[in-house]
């Protein structure tokens, strides 16, 4: 019963009750915001982990290229033009693999950023990853290394040299999977659907390919793009001389390998990888991951690091080595202005 003399009104005490009840609310709401938080900033995943999921990914998605290669239903069609005017080729290959690559690794971990070359992705696929590490990899890499997850950036090409595998140039084509933490690109695979064999590298832990015995600095072989050899066949005499053999290839992933010592396929030899128009992240990260594991480097043509956040876009070129002074190589370069490629 109220004090005598005070009437209290039922209203009065429903928009008591109601004010009380909204400052428990966001008393509760903030404290509940603030674990939330707190338990994103402290969700980390292991940099091995993802080493074997890039490679199960990099596998399953070749499976399919390589099946819609032999049963010739590439339904190819073309997205449209290269800064240099070739024409863009998009094929059921890209796609499929896209499919199987992108949702297995989305599915096993959805909170990461994952980039890919395809977007045409209305059906989803319901694959998830078993967390089963390979042998050579638990070998290798005994114990795991654990990175925050909002570092993380994954790089997906599903299908590498898309060009070639219209043409049954089956060699160059690649399926690859790249891992960046903080923009620094850690893991990288590269697959060959045709034959098999998959490279993989993860820096500071290991990789299960190696440089080459040897190379040349001096009078060196250098691989481009079968694409545009005349655009960088110039630049690359204007370097190293008149008599430089320029040999060029597709897929960025296969100029990767020539420059080290995998024995699958048959590889030019080359001693330097360089690009001097326009290139995707998705296209190199990879390989880039697997050089840096290996102690080669990646750069662009002015010997700058690439950043493999943000954007997918390089425009500052690509010079790519291992077992030679990357420094000096730099320095021999002739002035290049991105503005003109």
């Amino acid at each position: 019963m109220a004090p005598m003399g005070i009437r209290l009104s039922p209203l009065g005490v429903a928009v008591f009750c109601l004010l009380g009840l909204g400052v428990i609310y966001h008393l509760y709401a903030g404290v509940l915001s603030s674990r939330i938080a707190a338990f994103r900033q402290k969700r980390t995943v292991d940099l091995r982990d993802l080493l074997a999921l890039s490679m199960e990914a990099a596998v399953q998605g070749g499976r399919e290229v390589k099946r819609i290669r032999l049963e010739d239903t590439l339904e190819e069609r073309s997205k449209g033009k290269t800064k240099e005017g070739a024409s863009e080729k998009l094929t059921l290959g890209d796609l499929n693999s896209h499919r199987k690559m992108y949702y297995l690794i989305k599915n096993t971990y959805p909170y990461l950023q994952v980039n890919s070359e395809e977007h045409d992705n209305p059906d989803g696929e319901a694959t998830i990853w078993t967390r089963t590490i390979p042998p050579e990899i638990l070998s290798k890499i005994p114990v795991g290394k654990m990175v925050p997850a909002e570092s993380v950036t994954v790089w997906i090409d599903p299908l590498d040299a898309t060009q070639e595998y219209t043409e049954n140039l089956r060699k160059y084509v690649t399926t690859m999977v790249c891992v960046a933490v903080d923009g620094d690109p850690v893991v990288g695979v590269i697959h060959k659907p045709f034959t098999g064999f998959t490279a993989w590298g993860m820096v500071d832990g290991a990789s299960n390919v190696n440089p080459r015995e040897s190379y040349n600095a001096n009078n060196p072989k250098v691989i481009v793009s079968r694409s545009h050899a005349g655009k960088v066949k110039g630049f690359v005499q204007q370097a190293f001389g008149n008599s430089t053999e320029i040999l060029p290839a597709g897929g960025a992933g296969y100029k990767v390998l020539t420059l080290l010592d995998a024995s699958d396929d048959e590889y030019e030899k080359a001693d330097l990888y360089i690009h001097v128009t326009y290139i995707k992240k998705w296209d190199i990260c990879a390989g880039n991951a697997i050089l840096k594991a290996l102690g080669g480097h990646m750069t662009t043509l002015k010997g700058e690091e690439i950043d493999y956040s943000g954007s997918e876009k390089n425009t500052g070129g690509l010079l790519a080595s291992i077992g030679i002074d990357h420094k000096a190589l730099v320095n021999r370069l002739p002035p290049w202005d991105e503005s003109k490629h």
